[in-house]
């Protein structure tokens, strides 16, 4: 019975019969999910992109029908016709769209036979990952995956008519480029034109957009696939995804409302969520100091408190010595913690230590009074420390003494940890903040000099710009970050337009004129014909489609991602190539020693 269509047409997708259509004679065309044998009666699931259907075959409706469905298998793909009719009662599903009815074949085709599967297509299953990126086209067929790359068309097709809406022009930017450092290694594209020099692929488009700005665009967007040859792990792909934007003549806090604005029209349109405007904004320090992190998962409480004077001068002199040579006492009160073992407070200790952290004091408090290693040490500040945390019977407190920022970020750390542990975290939330006001530049010991935090473009806060002079470690960037429930979603910064501070900012980087020539000498020509006050951002737009299908990895969200180590069990890259196209390219391979 193979063959092709031969002029059958399908008439209704495998997801749209509902009882409205009972009576009707219709095609249906697609895979084999299931084949169940019931003896006289042969019911074979037929799957499609938009459902799946319940067919039956009956030896008393068309024996040649049922003979031949004897011979399907899974993923087979086939062409059916015959009439829709109600499912006996009793036997619906209401867990199918379609559960209402199904179909009686009177007469079908296999166009397409499969071999065995590597692996069972539900979506329950459990399969190595390198099983299922070999076999990536019959990993999405997977309900599952399919529904992920739903959504991802979903959040295109959302940013587009949002942006387009706000008077943004779509630009497409080159991805044969110059290499210009951006943070990671760029990949690199050899000449043959050009023997010996190389193109590089776009880290991001980051100069040309802001040529575009000093072109007149105004506003400009695009959704574009970037690259970065780094380690990788779940939320990193050497080339990923980015909703980038630019805008002339707009302010920090006239920009980051169109942001909103995009976010707000996403959640709506693929997940039915309203998100609350205006996203609170946190500065970087309180970032710090009440979580822990520059990336807030404000889903849950659990909040980081200073409790530094309650030590200064006093008799635990492990906290007091830290306290007087400039460091912090945070605290962490984890309510109801009474749960945690011994051996799990301890395992805090450790992962405090292998942190960074000299160590990690815990403090049960019991109904009778303080339980801890160092408990007569806590007498004298015991009610003020109990107040300061609003500690109660039943509650586990712990207390990191470190340098600032150490003492933050590792008490962050276990604050993530214990919420996953405790399930203090809801499943199905979704808090978005800005962090604004990063520091602008950031001393490297190794290199002894000043490295920018974001990128040498980022300007400075106007009022912070006499402080590149005397202490540039006190300035302050207009630099902002999107984070939802605790992962940084997008980030960007108003860009320096001015020559004279573009020179300012560049020496105290330690990057002389030439070399700054040499590197972007193309964007610095270009600021000197009449560049407006421009800025921008990055999102992206694999994280927000991660967090939108409730996955843990972008992996998921990637039609054909590459592993860990940057490999594609797909199609085996990267590979060797011919030797004559080494030739051509005047490329030699040397062998490692």
């Amino acid at each position: 019975m193979t063959a092709t269509p031969g002029g059958w047409r399908r008439s209704h997708t495998c997801g749209e019969l509902r009882a409205a259509h009972v009576g009707q004679t219709v095609t249906l065309m697609g895979w084999a999910f299931r084949r169940r044998d019931h003896g006289g009666l042969i019911f074979v699931d037929l799957r499609d992109r938009e459902g799946l259907t319940q067919c039956v075959f009956n030896p008393a409706t068309s024996a040649e029908a049922h003979a031949g469905a004897q011979e399907v298998r899974a993923e087979f793909v086939l062409a059916v016709q015959g009439t829709v009719q109600r499912r006996p009662p009793g036997t619906e599903n209401p867990k199918l769209p379609t559960g209402e009815v199904e179909v009686q074949v009177s007469q079908f085709r296999i166009l397409n036979e499969s071999k065995p599967l590597p692996f069972p297509l539900e979506d329950q299953t459990e399969v190595e990952e390198a099983v299922r990126l070999k076999y990536r086209y019959l990993d999405m067929r997977r309900p599952q995956v399919l529904r992920n790359f739903v959504i991802r068309d979903q959040v295109y097709r959302a940013v587009r008519d949002y942006l387009h809406a706000q008077g943004f022009l779509e630009v497409e930017t080159p991805f044969l480029t110059r290499s210009t450092p951006e943070g990671a290694r760029d990949f690199l594209v050899p000449s043959r034109l050009a023997r010996g020099s190389f193109y590089a692929l776009p880290q991001s488009p980051q100069l040309f957009k802001q040529l575009l700005m000093v072109a007149g665009f105004e506003r400009y967007f695009q959704i574009v696939r970037c690259f970065r040859d780094e380690d990788l792990r779940k939320d990193r792909q050497p080339e990923f995804t980015q909703i980038d934007i630019e805008t002339s003549f707009l302010d920090r806090d006239e920009f980051l409302p169109i942001v909103e604005g995009m976010l707000v029209e996403v959640w709506r349109r693929v997940r039915g969520i309203t998100l609350p405007t205006p996203f609170p904004r946190l500065a970087y320090d309180e970032a710090l100091a009440r979580f822990g992190t520059d990336k807030p998962d404000l889903r849950f409480g659990l909040e980081l408190v200073d409790c530094s004077d309650l030590f200064r001068g006093g008799q635990f002199q492990a906290f007091a010595q830290v306290v007087a040579g400039g460091g912090a006492v945070k605290g962490l009160r984890v309510p109801g913690g009474g749960p945690l073992s011994r051996k799990d407070l301890d395992g805090l200790v450790e992962a405090a230590k292998g942190a960074g952290a000299k160590g990690l004091v815990w403090v049960k408090v019991n109904p009778d009074g303080l339980q801890s290693p160092v408990t007569k040490f806590l007498e004298a500040v015991k009610q003020p420390l109990l107040a300061r945390l609003a500690a109660e019977p039943g509650d586990v407190l712990l207390l990191v003494a470190d340098q600032m920022p150490l003492a933050a970020t590792v008490l962050g750390r276990l604050r993530q940890e214990l919420a996953q542990r405790l399930n203090l975290v809801p499943p199905h939330e979704f808090r978005v903040c800005w962090v604004i006001d990063f520091p602008l530049v950031e001393w490297s010991e190794e290199e002894r000099r000043w490295d920018a935090v974001h990128h040498p473009f980022t300007a400075p806060r106007d009022e912070d710009l006499p402080l590149l002079d005397t202490d540039p470690g006190r300035a302050r960037a207009k630099a902002y970050d999107l984070v939802i429930n605790g992962q940084e979603a997008a980030g960007g910064s108003i860009r320096i337009h001015q020559q004279a501070v573009q020179e300012k900012m560049f020496k105290l980087l330690g990057i002389a004129p030439q070399e700054a020539r040499a590197r972007f000498g193309f964007l610095l020509e270009a600021l000197e014909f009449g560049a407006p006050p421009m800025g921008g951002i990055a999102a992206g737009l694999d994280r927000l489609v991660a967090l939108l299908a409730g996955e843990e990895s972008i992996r998921e969200v990637i039609a054909f991602p590459k592993t860990q180590k940057g490999t594609c069990p797909l199609t085996d890259a990267p590979a060797p190539v011919d030797p004559g196209q080494l030739k051509d390219l005047g490329i030699r391979l040397v062998e490692e020693p």
